[in-house]
C-alpha cells in the first residue's frame, strides 16, 4: 500500500455534494456540477484530473471556520474561465460569484509592464472578499503542489511573489473584511509556514 495521499476526485465531489445539500448553499451546488463538467478531461501539470485543485480547495475551506456560499461556489470556478475557454457570462452563478471569479484572473493592460500588472492584479483582490480567499487557497495548493511539477526557477519566483505580494493583501483583509478572520488567520498562518519550510528548501531568503 502506498504512504503517498492521493486526493481522490470521486470522494471528495460526494463529499462537498452532500455538504452542500441545504439552503445557502445554492451558488455552490451549481457551481459544484459546473466546474466537474468544465474540466473534465484535464489533468495538472503533476499529472492529476484537474478537478482535483479546486474540489480541494472547496473541501479546505470548508473545513475553517466562515466559509460562505459565495466564497465556495468562486473556488469551484476560479479556474473555468481561464483555462476552459468558457466566458464569465455563462458561469450559473450570482454576480458576486462572477465578479470574484474575474478578479482570479489576471488582466494585462496595454502598455503596462509585467510587474505592474501583478501588482494591480493582487492589490485588486481586494476589491472581493470572494477572490482574496479563494486566491489565498489557491496559492497554498499550488505551493504544495510545486515540487515536481514546476521548475525550480518557477518555484523560487512563486515563493517570492507569495511573500512580497500576496501575504500583505491578506494582512490588509483582515481589517477589509473583519467577519472572515477566523478563517483568514487560519489560511494565513497555513502558507506562513509553508513558505518558510519552501523558502529553506530552495535557499530563498525572505524579506
Amino acid at each position: 500500500m502506498s504512504s503517498v495521499y492521493e486526493p481522490d476526485g470521486a470522494t471528495m465531489f460526494t463529499y462537498l455534494r452532500g455538504r452542500l445539500d441545504g439552503p445557502g448553499f445554492e451558488q455552490s451546488r451549481a457551481a459544484l456540477v459546473f466546474a466537474r463538467k468544465a474540466h473534465a478531461g484535464q489533468t495538472r501539470k503533476n499529472g492529476a484530473p484537474y478537478i482535483v485543485h479546486p474540489l480541494s480547495m472547496a473541501c479546505d475551506a470548508i473545513a475553517c471556520k466562515g466559509a460562505t456560499d459565495e466564497i465556495v461556489a468562486t473556488i469551484l470556478l476560479h479556474d473555468v474561465c481561464e483555462d476552459c475557454n468558457i466566458p464569465l457570462s455563462a458561469l450559473p452563478v450570482n454576480d458576486v460569484v462572477r465578479q470574484g471569479v474575474k478578479l482570479m484572473t489576471i488582466r494585462p493592460f496595454d502598455g503596462e509592464e509585467k510587474p505592474e500588472t501583478k501588482r494591480r492584479y493582487f492589490h485588486e483582490l481586494l476589491d472581493s472578499k470572494e477572490a482574496i480567499i479563494c486566491k489565498a487557497f489557491d496559492r497554498y495548493a499550488n505551493l504544495n503542489d510545486a515540487d515536481g511539477a514546476l521548475t525550480e526557477e518557477a518555484i523560487v519566483k512563486n515563493i517570492v511573489e507569495t511573500h512580497t505580494l500576496l501575504m500583505p493583501m491578506l494582512k490588509e483583509a483582515k481589517y477589509e473584511y473583519p467577519e472572515l478572520s477566523d478563517m483568514l488567520h487560519t489560511i494565513r498562518t497555513a502558507l506562513k509556514r509553508t513558505l518558510n519550510m519552501m523558502a529553506k528548501y530552495h535557499h530563498v531568503e525572505l524579506r
